[in-house]
């Protein structure tokens, strides 16, 4: 099984009107529940930036960044990992993620490392 990074961009969902969210939520949640019962559910979860914990980023020399790395131009709003034999699922993953979330959904695939038991 490969496994494959669910994600969108913080912002993507700015679009969506705020009494919509519960029913937003709702939808992901079933998803989620399904991905679960399917066994292909690695972890999910949204970040938040408004905790007053805010972003960071360890140099190599131990020193700490408030904010994005100065090279990034996007902060990640959510994640889903799943593990599928193809690509072709994981797409439709995303594709059901896309649709509860109402926002496109980013898919990238970890490389395998014989060291880490899945």
């Amino acid at each position: 099984m490969s496994r494959y990074l669910i994600s969108f961009e913080n912002g993507a969902m700015d679009h969506i009107p705020e009494e919509d969210f519960p029913e937003v939520g709702k939808a992901a949640h079933a998803v989620v529940r399904e991905a679960q019962e399917a066994g292909v559910l690695r972890f999910t979860g949204g970040f938040d930036y408004s905790a007053g914990v805010g972003h960071a980023v360890v140099g190599t020399d131990g020193l700490v960044m408030d904010g994005p790395y100065p090279e990034s131009k996007e902060l990640i709003g959510g994640v889903m990992i799943v593990s599928v034999p193809t690509r072709e699922e994981a797409l439709v993953w995303a594709g059901k993620i896309a649709a509860a979330c109402r926002c496109p959904q980013d898919v990238r695939m970890f490389m395998d490392d014989p060291e880490l038991v899945d």
